[in-house]
């Protein structure tokens, strides 16, 4: 079988979370007899596939089924296309009108024309992967129009190895010492920021958040706050080039999200065996246990004294982030690639 495995707008999300899925679900898939190709365009871009299709051979390569994990204009195009083609086509619903909330400025105000338009795009398809049942209740609420089913978007433990070799060179880069409470990805209001910041002003810990912000005009506006105004022991490092610095030089995952489909974050660091502290939210729920491979917390008061907890004794960090690296065994990219394949199957299938 060969398969479409799209990401329109591919460069720009190398480093987000639906770029990280994407290449986890294209490195699962290396390991199956499925033949994948990333690009729909006959030629490679837009405009030679244009140049292609004026020619008569068409602007779109060959494939038996797609699976495209955006919803802006291109994955519309491919979509259409496998639909007049008789082509299976499956949509990763990594988009939400949820999770877009507290994402940039104006992300709110577009929030009931976002939904109508995500029912609508992901309504065109003959199977809807997401990554929790969580996100599938919501999908259903809107409500999209097509078999949806949960598939985690797994972890790759190979691309974390040799974090803790990195420990002593981003520690000392960021100049961090003692329990290192530490966020990764791109800083929004809506991962908790401002509870983040705030719990740092409330504690003697040092806090980092490694990864990219805009204090443009998309900022919202506690992106812009915090970014210029951080407490005297937190750092925002911007981007790093080696994600697993950030993963070696911290000890204790703080993430304080209000929405996630997933959060591929909180594997990634569960794979390095390392504590996490979570916010109490349906998503975490399904995957993880409080006390057994995390903690969770509902409000700030409780965040602090999970630091606190775990800043008195490494025994529980040690025991949390044993029990961690277990759990994410459990996404293993082996897994993920078998149930793609099962997908795959069944939308052929039928």
């Amino acid at each position: 079988m060969r398969v479409l495995n799209y990401l329109e707008l591919a460069s720009q999300l190398r480093r987000s979370g639906i770029g990280t899925a994407t290449d986890q679900q294209r490195a699962a898939l290396a390991t199956t007899d499925v033949e994948v190709v990333t690009t729909p365009w006959r030629g490679g871009t837009p405009p030679r596939a244009v140049a292609s299709a004026l020619r008569g051979r068409g602007a779109f390569v060959d494939y038996d089924l797609a699976h495209c994990n955006l919803i802006g204009p291109g994955s519309v195009a491919v979509a259409r296309h496998a639909t007049r083609a008789g082509r299976p086509l499956v949509l990763h619903a990594h988009v939400t009108r949820e999770d877009f909330a507290e994402s940039f400025r104006g992300s709110e105000a577009v929030g009931p024309a976002l939904g109508r338009y995500l029912r609508w795009f992901y309504s065109q398809a003959d199977l809807v992967l997401c990554p929790s049942e969580y996100t599938k209740r919501v999908l259903e609420s809107y409500p999209v129009d097509a078999p949806i089913r949960p598939m985690s978007n797994g972890v790759d433990v190979d691309s974390l190895a040799g974090a803790d070799e990195l420990r002593e060179e981003y520690r000392a880069k960021y100049d961090l010492e003692g329990m290192v409470v530490f966020a990764v990805g791109s800083v929004f209001e809506r991962k908790g920021l401002t509870t983040f910041c705030r719990l740092a002003r409330e504690t003697d810990y040092d806090f980092a958040w490694f990864g990219t912000y805009d204090t443009g005009p998309h900022a919202s506006k506690a992106v812009r706050y915090w970014t210029r105004n951080p407490p005297e022991n937190v750092t925002f490092t911007g981007w790093i080039d080696d994600k697993r610095g950030a993963f070696g030089a911290g000890d204790v995952l703080l993430f304080p999200t209000k929405v996630e489909n997933q959060g591929l974050v909180v594997l990634e660091a569960m794979a390095c065996g390392k504590a996490v502290v979570l916010r109490d939210i349906p998503v975490f729920r399904e995957f993880y246990t409080d006390g057994h491979d995390c903690l969770t917390c509902a409000t700030r008061a409780e965040f602090r004294d999970a630091l606190d907890r775990l800043a008195a004794d490494p025994d529980l960090r040690a025991r949390l982030g044993a029990n961690a690296r277990r759990t994410a065994a459990e996404h293993d990219l082996d897994r993920v690639g078998e149930r793609l394949v099962d997908a795959y199957a069944e939308v052929t299938r039928d």
